[in-house]
């Protein structure tokens, strides 16, 4: 009987042995990477989509057009002149959208907010509106507000008088029954003021005397809570002295961007969708504010506050005749 040599045996069981914990290294190295990818994925979805408010490509300039971008497109023109573009810290950047609300018409496709009333329930359609709009006694708005940065969102109105005096400053968000009196805030995401829960979900025009001209709707946006503002449940006044120490410590020089060709837009599924999800964040892809309002020289440490005037118009020849 012939035996195999044992050192033929010893040779391939050495062969099989490599091949073996090659093919093992090989798999374990797979599950690696596999497991990285799903932590970085993972990690990303947790993060949100990158959103960019401020790109200068974006800015048309008074002497041409802007720039042309093949993923976004949208354009910018200059409301403030004198308040220069450059020097300015993109993550302070804060966008503002105004909503007026119309009926909506029943063959539109357009997103619609269902509104109960004594008569039954309504749909409206938000429009966009810009920031120099005039408004009407009896129109309905609604604001969407945008930060570029993780931080803290105070809302106070304030009355505008013809003779450039205003009347109290009254802190409308955040309160407790929107959000639960969750103020924060990041990029990409949305802050609908009122929310859609909220009943109504828009605000009504009301002049409280003759000589109410329009109203001052103050945004701040801080990067630690305000030690001093106490949360309640109602929107409350705030102390004149305090609120005008905030506008002249954080609120100098703040320049004003206008998006065109995109008053009248309705609201979009993307949009509404944001609002409505205190999780969801924008794309790039996706709606940008109407308007971007900055403060060139402020950092991430630095609140930043700014001021949209809503004006009334003057009343129709037919409205005055009633």
């Amino acid at each position: 009987m012939i035996k195999p040599p044992h050192m033929f045996l010893l040779i391939i069981h050495q062969v099989l042995r490599i091949a073996f914990e090659r093919r093992f290294a090989l798999m374990l190295a797979g599950f690696c990477c596999a497991g990285l990818l799903s932590t970085a994925v993972s990690y990303t979805q947790d993060e949100g989509p990158t959103r960019h408010l401020w790109d200068t490509a974006y800015i048309k300039k008074p002497a041409g057009p802007a720039p042309e971008r093949k993923s976004v497109k949208r354009s910018y023109k200059i409301a403030t002149p004198n308040v220069p573009v450059e020097g300015v810290s993109p993550d302070t950047v804060i966008g503002v959208t105004i909503w007026r609300l119309r009926p909506a018409r029943s063959a539109e496709s357009a997103e619609r907010i269902i509104v109960h009333e004594q008569a039954g329930a309504t749909e409206l359609v938000p429009e966009r509106v810009s920031a120099d709009a005039k408004l009407n006694e009896g129109d309905r708005v609604r604001f969407s507000i945008e930060a570029a940065r993780t931080g803290y969102l105070y809302v106070i109105d304030r009355e505008r008088y013809a003779n450039g005096t205003v009347g109290d400053a009254v802190l409308i968000f955040p309160t407790t029954r929107t959000r639960g009196g969750d103020n924060s805030v990041k990029a990409g995401r949305i802050i609908e003021i009122p929310s859609q829960e909220d009943s109504p979900p828009f605000f009504t025009m009301r002049k409280s005397r003759a000589d109410n001209v329009g109203e001052n709707l103050i945004v701040l946006v801080t990067p630690a809570p305000l030690s001093d503002v106490e949360i309640s449940e109602r929107a409350q006044n705030l102390a004149a002295d305090k609120v005008a120490l905030w506008e002249k410590s954080w609120g100098n020089s703040i320049g004003r961007l206008d998006m065109e060709n995109s008053e009248g837009s309705s609201w979009t599924k993307s949009e509404r969708d944001a609002g409505a999800d205190a999780t969801r964040s924008l794309t790039e892809e996706e709606p940008a504010p109407q308007t971007l309002y900055y403060r060139p020289g402020a950092t991430a440490a630095d609140p930043v506050l700014v001021k949209v005037q809503l004006q009334y118009g003057k009343p129709s020849p037919r409205a005055v005749r009633r």
